[in-house]
């Protein structure tokens, strides 16, 4: 089974919130969830986001990922450790390349 954490969209039309739920990735996006571990609000300058920080490790210890919302939105809270960038590496030319045909 996998476990996704991500939005689920409520309240009425123009007024949208959101639960932060933990789901089976194979569930719609309003359906059944697991557990719901936080809500967030994007209509708030700035957006609030509550989440349970045990509860968001203990399912990140147990292999659920984030969905690409959900992690944008726990690594501007802190919760997450933002990826370092890629060190870009010069180029070099291939050592098989230079050799010519025999």
């Amino acid at each position: 089974m996998s476990v996704r954490i991500r939005l689920s969209r409520t309240g009425k039309k123009a007024q949208v919130s959101y639960r932060v739920v933990v789901a089976d990735s194979r569930s719609p996006c309003n359906g059944a969830c697991i557990e719901q571990i936080g809500s967030y609000n994007p209509r708030q300058d700035p957006p609030l986001a509550v989440i349970k920080t045990d509860r968001l490790h203990y399912w990140l210890e147990r292999g659920a990922t984030p969905s690409l919302t959900v992690s944008q939105i726990l690594k501007r809270q802190g919760l997450i450790a933002k990826p370092a960038p890629a060190a870009a590496k010069p180029l070099e030319p291939a050592a098989d390349s230079a050799k010519p045909a025999e």
